[in-house]
């Protein structure tokens, strides 16, 4: 399958891009780019879980936001950048302590101003913990 990306990146360039950020600070890091996907992953852990000992409802959306994102980013023009306009997540299952939620993102439409994604996420074992949708703006650089 030949991807989709108009920009080219690394998942380790991914990663570095967002050091020094919220991103870095919850742990995520990218580890996949498909022909037509993008996933990032996290540890469950004191950075991440809510006092109950599992992941924290906001944690999983700032992962799903961040890795359809960066998804949005790279279909982008190298003068154009994607902004989230509208996160909706449904938490179907917890993720505990030690374990990783696993993001997977990939686009359900790819318009000149709009993108909207779809993110799966699943535990190590693979069951969906969690299924989202973000919409993008995309923006010219200023």
């Amino acid at each position: 399958m030949t991807p989709i990306w108009k920009q080219t990146a690394t998942p380790e360039q991914l990663t570095s891009l967002c050091e020094g950020t919220a991103v870095a600070h919850l742990g995520i890091i990218f580890t996949e780019i498909g022909a037509s996907d993008i996933t990032a992953e996290l540890t469950v852990d004191t950075r991440t879980k809510q006092p109950f000992g599992v992941l924290h409802g906001g944690v999983s959306a700032a992962l799903a936001e961040t890795v359809a994102n960066a998804g949005a980013l790279l279909l982008c023009e190298p003068n154009q950048i994607a902004v989230g306009m509208e996160l909706n997540i449904s938490h179907l299952k917890s993720i505990k302590e030690g374990e990783k939620a696993i993001a997977r993102a990939f686009p359900l439409k790819v318009g000149r101003e709009v993108q909207v994604w779809q993110i799966e996420t699943k535990d190590e074992q693979g069951n969906l913990c969690a299924i989202s949708r973000l919409s993008v703006k995309v923006l010219d650089k200023r």
